[in-house]
């Protein structure tokens, strides 16, 4: 059976077509669906196995970052939400997506102003904890980031708890990308570096940078320099990028 995945739109967010294609890329069954429908009919996610919200700049930011959504989401959502994280099926929060989990509570701690104030558009490299479904075998990615509000922040508390619990999915680090771009490793001064978290045992997954952007190999900002090497060694150039790998472990989990 082919995984349906529900990709939430409406009200700003803008990166539900990017993140379709690649769950459909990666083997899946995509619709994307307006918040208001879903808030008329939440039975309508039985029907699926994986649930994203993705980037964008929902209401504006006009409130703060993800805040307007989540209540929506709080408001009429709360219990099928809740329902979906508790069973054995998967959710996603990218970029905006993730602050709209942490607003709503799903997931905890905040995103907050980067440390530099302003919208950050770049590459980061990040290591990754393979504790989730959505990570497994994953190790080291490179993706891109576009926010102005991309720093995790939470009380000494949550910190230790994530830390402990093996929670925290993926650390901002100097990478290839970071070394070549001379760009330093965390891009916003998230606490302890975090780049990602997850919730309900790894399958509610936050994350900042952006998979859905970086599934094709000519993505990569120095993908031409990859090919070059790539040809005088006689190696095959790749198709793929290594976002995509995080939506096929979400299409094998569920199969």
């Amino acid at each position: 059976m082919i995984p349906k995945v529900i990709v939430l739109s409406g009200y700003g967010l803008n990166c539900e077509d990017e993140t379709a294609f690649a769950f459909n890329l990666a083997g899946g069954d995509s619709d994307v669906v307006h918040v208001n429908d879903l808030v008329a009919t939440p039975k309508l996610l039985d029907k699926y196995q994986i649930l994203a919200i993705p980037g964008g700049f929902s209401y504006g930011d006009d409130t703060g970052s993800g805040k307007a959504y989540a209540n929506k989401l709080k408001n009429h959502l709360e219990d099928a939400l809740y329902q979906f994280a508790d069973s054995n099926k998967l959710m996603i929060g990218i970029c905006n997506g993730f602050q709209i989990l942490t607003q709503s509570q799903l997931l905890p701690g905040a995103l907050i102003f980067n440390d530099f104030p302003r919208y950050t558009v770049r590459w980061a490299d990040i290591k990754v904890q393979d504790k989730s479904p959505w990570l497994t075998g994953i190790k080291k990615l490179s993706l891109p980031i576009a926010h102005g509000e991309g720093k995790f922040y939470a009380n000494n508390k949550t910190l230790a708890i994530l830390k402990k619990q093996g929670r925290i999915a993926a650390e901002y680090e100097k990478g290839e990308v970071c070394k070549m771009q001379n760009l330093p490793a965390n891009p916003n001064g998230s606490l302890l570096d975090i780049a990602a978290i997850t919730a309900h045992e790894g399958r509610v997954l936050g994350i900042m940078p952006h998979p859905e952007r970086a599934v094709f190999f000519n993505q990569l900002p120095h993908w031409t320099l990859l090919k070059e090497q790539i040809t005088r060694t006689g190696g095959k150039i790749p198709t793929y990028g290594p976002g995509l790998e995080i939506f096929k472990n979400a299409i094998t989990f569920c199969n």
